[in-house]
């Protein structure tokens, strides 16, 4: 992939949910993309903070579908949770699973024990997404942590993606546990927005230079940021342009793209500009700050008169290089109906 988007780095962090695969239904720009990434030399991983599966077991879905990985090259938030625990803890502690089986596996490959109530002692909660948590994990969890244990959550993603939209997360049940401990938060959260899972699987590869890709502004591109590191958006998942023109400071990605097929482009094409003073040109697209308003003009530079070749997604690079730049903008405004035809199509 010389010249690509992917080859300027040594190694590029996949999110999963939202970026390779939607529930149980790969994307399906995904598999070619990131085959066409390994081809290219640069090295992959996958980093996802759902704590329902194991390294291998989320290695096996996606060569199911067709995605080219090894056990190795998969981080989750559980195994990360457990090694943290364990660091802390003496072997054969308890520790409390408001989570997955899968979570009390990573548990016991650490020398853990994991337990289920409140009445075994635990001197921690660990709590994770699971298909199957309910209320009465939720119970026993807020008795153990009223009874001193310490909290850990893998991850406090409010929502996770799914093929009819966004569901409740683990940030969900952590809320709910939350409000029945008055307000309480976890003592240490493991996953994105926090740096550490980033950190681990790009010390793994041996990356001096990574990209971070993800579907979501305030946990995969947060994350990026305060690792140090660049990020690719991809809107496939919970994050749309909205989002992005809206996006605060820590939240600001890199690059920008429809999908993974951005990784086959040249850094120039996905890249979000820079503000130039009173305007910014992306491809056939011009946006400017008038009167409070971020004005699109466009398509031009020989797009067709019906906009033919124009990339919607030059435009959108446009306004959040405009709409960062001018924090105070009120209304998008457009030259003529192409313009208003983007405008409408991203839901801005």
């Amino acid at each position: 992939m010389t010249g690509s988007l992917a080859s300027s780095y040594d190694l590029v962090l996949f999110d999963l949910d939202g970026v390779v695969y939607l529930g149980s239904q790969a994307i399906p720009e995904a598999r070619g993309s990131i085959q066409a990434t390994v081809d290219g030399g640069t090295h992959v991983a996958y980093v996802t903070n759902n704590a329902s599966r194991r390294a291998a077991e989320v290695a096996d879905l996606l060569r199911s579908m067709g995605v080219p990985a090894r056990d190795e090259e998969v981080v989750t938030s559980g195994a990360a949770a457990a090694q943290m625990l364990a660091a802390q803890w003496p072997a054969g502690s308890a520790v409390l699973v408001v989570g997955s089986p899968s979570l009390r596996e990573e548990l016991r490959s650490v020398g853990l024990t994991p337990v289920d109530g409140a009445a075994d002692k635990p001197v921690a909660v660990v709590q994770g997404y699971g298909s199957t948590v309910g209320w009465a994990d939720l119970a026993e969890g807020c008795l153990a942590l009223r009874a001193g244990a310490r909290w850990m959550a893998t991850n406090t993603d409010a929502t996770m993606p799914s093929s009819r939209g966004p569901v409740p997360g683990n940030g969900s049940m952590v809320a709910a546990l939350s409000t029945a401990l008055g307000g309480r938060q976890p003592d240490v959260v493991v996953g994105k927005p926090e740096p550490a899972l980033f950190q681990v699987a790009a010390e793994r590869r041996g990356s001096r230079h990574a990209l971070v890709v993800g579907d979501r502004l305030d946990t995969d591109i947060e994350g990026a940021i305060r690792a140090g590191m660049d990020s690719l958006l991809v809107l496939t998942g919970v994050s749309t342009a909205a989002d992005v023109v809206h996006a605060t400071p820590e939240e600001r990605p890199t690059h920008l793209a429809a999908d993974l097929r951005g990784l086959s482009k040249p850094d120039e094409a996905t890249r979000i500009p820079a503000w130039s003073g009173d305007k910014v040109v992306v491809g056939a697209w011009r946006v400017s700050h008038e009167s409070g308003q971020l004005r699109l003009s466009g398509p031009t530079n020989g797009a067709g008169p019906d906009g033919a070749g124009a990339d919607p997604i030059d435009a959108l690079r446009a306004l959040a290089a405009a709409g960062w730049a001018n924090p105070g903008w009120t209304a998008i405004a457009t030259d003529n109906p192409d313009g208003a035809k983007v405008v409408h199509g991203f839901g801005l």
